[in-house]
């Protein structure tokens, strides 16, 4: 996963270089998000997830996504070969998020007290969590090089090919099932499916779009302060921090899941993100303290129920099926990201920083509704604690 930002986390290097900001900017973010929308389109269509071994799916999409992402390195960073490279790496990532699901759920235990589901799937999100936000680690480390950090994250995702064939998998998971076209639909004919993909889109309207321009945000504020000389380093580590500590979110989420329930669980951390996104603004150039003290409790609960969305589904979802669910929910998911991602530069023109991220408040808000509406059906209680 340190292949999705790897761009986006150079953005202030290749603009101070190359004078790139604006639309060009955020299709480095966007172009990526577009390409996963059309890989999972394309895999739940041909029902892959269900119907390959998932370890060398998994396999040849890293490696692929991989090339894709180091063949940056060889053109022109203002070229329209960038984010066509990056259409690429994003299409080849739909065999790698989704499918990575699928493998985690396949160990879960669903027996009473000892379900384990959002924990182990709240695992895989956690470690999604941590390579999204290694670019910029990987940047600091590397000082104003942005051909450092796409290298390493290329060869992070190379190495990940390889060692996914090390991966068994769990006594779980379905056999092999005739893909029929039908099965797509039943993400949204199926009501309480459909409650638990809106409460996912709620989420994703934010996740994306702030993962994508925290740095960049963190960046600004931190020069207007006394020793702004500083503020890219500052502003690379805190990003980093901010998106890192999501891994801590993912973990506990699970655990509080799996004891309090899904819909608990979702709603609770959707207020609190929405109130984030609502709040950091009014820290635009405060102390910089402050500021990352709030962006740390947004990067924890921004991301902490992500892992549980993708449960609901495959707990609602036929065992036969998860693969092709998990993939139509990721797929919407992520197009819905496109818009939010090249959303809050335009309203940075228009409004400033500080009220920019606001805007990104309307999804959980939107998600927690949808939630609540989910926990009032009986089919929720295969969601909650010690029932599943």
């Amino acid at each position: 996963m340190a292949l999705w930002f790897s761009a986006s986390a150079v953005v202030p290097a290749l603009t101070a270089e190359f004078g790139l900001k604006g639309w060009a900017a955020s299709l480095l973010a966007s172009s990526i998000a577009v390409g996963f929308v059309a890989g999972t389109f394309s895999s739940a269509l041909l029902g892959l997830a269900d119907r390959l071994d998932p370890r060398r799916f998994f396999t040849v999409a890293a490696a692929a996504a991989a090339v894709a992402n180091g063949l940056i390195l060889v053109v022109p960073p203002t070229s329209w070969a960038v984010p066509a490279l990056r259409f690429v790496v994003g299409a080849a990532m739909a065999g790698v998020y989704p499918v990575g699901m699928k493998m985690a759920s396949s160990w879960a235990n669903s027996s009473g007290g000892r379900a384990d589901m959002g924990l182990l799937v709240g695992l895989l999100v956690g470690a999604l969590t941590l390579g999204s936000a290694s670019p910029h680690l990987i940047d600091a480390l590397g000082g104003l090089d942005w051909r450092f950090t796409l290298g390493v994250a290329s060869g992070l995702a190379a190495l990940a090919a390889a060692l996914i064939n090390l991966v068994a998998l769990g006594p779980n998971r379905a056999g092999r099932v005739e893909f029929k076209a039908r099965f797509v639909l039943r993400a949204w004919s199926y009501k309480p499916l459909r409650l638990a993909n809106l409460g996912y889109f709620g989420h994703m309207w934010e996740l994306y779009a702030m993962w994508a321009w925290i740095g960049v945000f963190l960046h600004a504020s931190f020069a207007l302060n006394p020793g702004g000389e500083n503020a890219a380093v500052l502003a690379k580590i805190v990003a980093f921090a901010t998106i890192g500590i999501g891994a801590l979110g993912c973990l506990f989420g699970g655990v509080i899941a799996d004891r309090w329930g899904r819909t608990t669980l979702t709603m609770a951390a959707m207020a609190i993100s929405g109130s984030c996104a609502l709040a950091v603004g009014f820290l635009y150039a405060a102390n910089p303290w402050l500021l990352t003290a709030l962006c740390l409790v947004w990067g924890v609960a921004v991301i902490a129920d992500s892992a549980q969305f993708s449960a609901s589904v495959m707990e609602l979802s036929d065992p036969a099926i998860t693969g092709t669910m998990v993939t139509v929910q990721t797929c919407i998911g992520f197009l819905l990201t496109t818009l939010t991602i090249h959303l809050i530069p335009e309203l940075v023109n228009l409004v400033g920083w500080r009220f920019a991220f606001a805007a990104l408040a309307a999804g959980p808000f939107l998600g927690v509704i949808a939630m609540g509406a989910l926990r009032a059906r009986p089919e929720a209680v295969k969601l909650a604690a010690g029932k599943r």
